[in-house]
């Protein structure tokens, strides 16, 4: 069997010439370097050099040799290289779940510093398992879920990347507008703009909504843009993190109001896999993600 310290040998005969040059560049005596030449001809049943004085002539078969370790010698150092960086989390493909629609918005914003501090680094945004991405972490489909919720699981690590508040999002001179605070109760005559996903997916709804037995008109709309630009025309009211609802004030004509004498508090964390825990590149996401608000 062809080994790789065989096409070491013989690309150091034809790039050095002399036995004596290539044992330098081996590291290796020259009587060491004869011997392991007459072992691997006699190997393979076929002469692989020639001497011409002091130098080297590569046979046919020395030829085809070289050809093939020219071929696969940078294959492998390149492999191993990479298989190194991705032991030491340098390199790969972070698999990303998201699990709630303005996350994403989120996301947009460290994606770009991610990749940035890890060039070789590539990233999948898993859109599918919105809303039961827990099961896809379990089931390795995703290496790590951005997510409001936590659910238990002695396999799951949830690290916190920040605190927000969901927020009331209103035309300026909407009659709830001047109020700091609202109670379920104020939206009953409302239309609530959502995300086209179950109630009881949706923290206004089972946070403080369905506790007070209260059911607004609502509408699903799977665009943001679109559903905050509904708001400003004053076709509806919907519910944001804070972090995202700002930023839309500042561009149209809409305001914030709180949920509750309190407010609806929650954290958006990292879930991952605990086996992974001490993985480079999830260790960098997440140092990233608690700066990114």
């Amino acid at each position: 069997m062809i080994e790789r310290a065989h096409l070491k040998i013989i690309q150091a005969l034809a790039d050095n010439g002399t036995l004596t040059e290539a044992a330098n560049a081996l590291f290796l005596t020259q009587p060491a370097l004869s011997h392991q030449i007459r072992y691997l001809e006699k190997k393979l049943g076929v002469a692989l050099w020639q001497r011409e004085g002091r130098q080297l002539r590569l046979t046919q078969g020395g030829e085809l040799l070289l050809q093939t370790a020219r071929q696969l010698l940078p294959v492998l150092e390149k492999t191993e290289q990479t298989l190194q960086a991705y032991g030491e989390g340098r390199q790969g493909m972070l698999r990303i779940g998201v699990e709630c629609h303005p996350c994403h918005e989120w996301l947009k914003g460290i994606l770009a510093n991610f990749l940035v501090a890890l060039p070789d680094m590539d990233v999948d945004i898993v859109n599918k398992f919105q809303f039961s991405g827990l099961e896809g972490l379990l089931n390795h489909h995703v290496d790590l879920l951005v997510t409001p919720d936590v659910v238990r699981n002695k396999a799951v690590i949830y690290e916190p990347l920040f605190d927000y508040e969901l927020v009331l999002l209103v035309p300026d001179d909407h009659s709830l507008s001047v109020n700091e605070s609202i109670f379920a109760e104020d939206l009953i005559n409302e239309t609530l703009l959502t995300f086209p996903v179950p109630h009881d997916r949706l923290d206004i709804f089972t946070q403080f909504l369905l506790p007070a037995l209260i059911s607004p008109k609502t509408k699903g709309i799977a665009s943001l843009d679109i559903m905050v630009q509904m708001v400003a025309l004053k076709r509806g009211v919907t519910v944001l993190p804070s972090w995202l609802a700002n930023e839309y004030c500042q561009q149209l004509p809409v305001t914030t109001v709180s949920l509750g004498k309190h407010g609806l508090q929650k954290t958006l964390f990292a879930a991952m896999r605990e086996s992974n825990m001490a993985i480079n590149y999830l260790q960098t996401f997440i140092t990233l993600g608690k700066q990114a608000v």
